[in-house]
């Protein structure tokens, strides 16, 4: 039973992972994109109808990762090419993005797909405790935890990754030292829209095998605040997926075990109350300083000509 649960905090955890790494690099270099919610039901649809067309869940991936980049390369067209406002594109991304997956889902709906197989054999899945909860997964989960200090090196150890910091702390000084600071934040932005785009498609290929209408449930706004929650520091995105993940596992196994006195509603709305009130507490605490957000976070940049 205690496995079980872990193993499925992990399948919980990796989506909202995926996404909230992904958008925490488009952050560090100054860019606001709240449309995670909108390209992770890009990947999640693309990721099922690729599926259900050539029967291959890793060109679903593959898809999915692809329709979160054309929906963050829009973004990108809209507030680096066209200066727009960042919160309202990406609240216009995601409007825009719910109604189109509707309309092509459609006729989606009801049917069902081969998901991702797991990575390694039956022989060291079948081991008493380690196997279900370390070699039990699909390649998405493990994605998803080795991109964690992946991303961590990256920021911290490496040229590119100090680069892309500095154009989030002051893009004008990154621009007079010779740093194309557009082009790096539209790299960002591609690589978010790809992160949202697995994280969307991990739902219909590994979590549940359908599409339904709006899968994500809400899975992006989550990202988002996970990206607050861990001051845009890597492992601490970790440790948030995995509080949240298991919040949700929480509610499902208190649906399960029938708690008539507490309505199943109620009980679904635990991960977003659990989010409000972690971000109203660490606002509130004695380490809020340590909060503070990029510098030139959502602000719009145009070299002087």
């Amino acid at each position: 039973m205690l496995v079980a649960t872990a193993v499925s905090v992990l399948m919980a955890a990796t989506p909202l992972l995926l996404a909230a790494l992904g958008e925490l690099v488009v952050e560090r270099a100054g860019v606001l994109n709240l449309g995670v919610e909108g390209m992770m039901l890009a990947g999640a649809v693309a990721g099922f109808a690729a599926t259900l067309a050539s029967g291959s869940p890793h060109l679903g991936v593959l898809a999915a990762a692809l329709a979160g980049m054309v929906l963050a390369a829009l973004f990108a067209l809209l507030i680096l090419g066209l200066l727009a406002n960042q919160v309202a594109s990406g609240l216009a991304l995601t409007i825009f993005a719910t109604g189109l997956t509707a309309l092509v889902g459609k006729p989606l709906v009801g049917q069902s797909v081969a998901t991702l197989p797991p990575l390694w054999p039956e022989g060291l899945r079948a081991l008493p405790w380690v196997g279900p909860l370390i070699f039990g997964h699909n390649l998405l989960v493990y994605l998803a935890w080795l991109l964690v200090p992946a991303v961590a090196g990256f920021l911290k150890a490496t040229r590119a990754g100090t680069v892309l910091r500095a154009c989030g702390e002051n893009h004008e000084a990154a621009h007079a030292l010779g740093y194309p600071v557009r082009r790096i934040r539209l790299l960002a932005v591609l690589f978010g829209g790809a992160m949202a785009g697995l994280a969307g498609g991990f739902l219909p290929l590994a979590y549940t095998p359908m599409w339904v209408e709006g899968m994500t449930a809400g899975r992006g706004w989550i990202a988002l605040a996970l990206v607050v929650f861990a001051a845009w520091r890597p492992w601490r995105v970790g440790l948030g997926a995995l509080l949240f993940g298991g919040v949700t596992i929480l509610q499902l196994h208190a649906q399960g075990l029938g708690l008539v006195a507490i309505p199943s509603q109620y009980l679904s709305m635990l991960p977003y109350l659990a989010t409000i009130l972690v971000l109203v507490l660490i606002h509130a605490g004695p380490w809020r300083r340590r909060l503070e957000a990029p510098a030139c976070l959502g602000q719009p940049f145009l070299p002087p000509s």
